[in-house]
């Protein structure tokens, strides 16, 4: 691994985040995920509103970004109600982790945005959508449960995921 270091988005790296967003699109297609981040999602304005929220982060390899993940607090309302299941630790503060994204030929990003974010927030969730069979593999590999089925804000369904305190990484 190159010089790696993960900071805070900031407004003049929209160009290099879009490009990495183009990029983890054309690797969801890739794998036979079609819908996932279509319609121009996620958009400049999704990532500065990450940004505005102090929760937008780029993955940064010797100058180069070469990543972009989205590190917000709870609580988020598309985690209000799941179905099908249950949280593992519904009683605590968590950190929700969205918008991952890099280019395919960096490796190593997830496991360098896990271990930032399990620094600042050990109980952490995610979500992705049931035809993204990489970032499932990624999200189970880390050590998450899979805990049941959430609604996005438009009503489409995620497969989601929770990773609390004591939980293997």
């Amino acid at each position: 691994m190159q010089n790696r270091e993960i900071r805070a988005a900031v407004p003049s790296d929209m160009a290099a985040i879009m490009n990495v967003v183009a990029a983890a699109k054309q690797i969801m297609r890739q794998s036979g995920n079609m819908q996932q981040w279509g319609k121009g999602y996620p958009s400049e304005a999704v990532i500065t509103a990450d940004m505005e929220r102090h929760g937008g982060y780029v993955v940064v390899d010797d100058g180069r970004v070469v990543g972009y993940f989205a590190f917000l607090p709870s609580p988020d309302p598309t985690y209000a109600k799941i179905y099908d299941g249950e949280w593992l630790d519904d009683s605590q503060p968590y950190h929700v982790v969205h918008r991952i994204a890099s280019y395919a030929d960096v490796h190593g990003v997830f496991s360098s945005i896990m271990e930032f974010c399990s620094a600042h927030e050990p109980n952490l969730r995610m979500d992705t959508h049931r035809a993204n069979s990489i970032m499932q593999h990624n999200i189970t590999k880390h050590g998450f449960s899979y805990c049941g089925i959430i609604y996005l804000a438009n009503g489409d369904e995620r497969l989601a995921y929770q990773r609390g305190v004591g939980s293997e990484k």
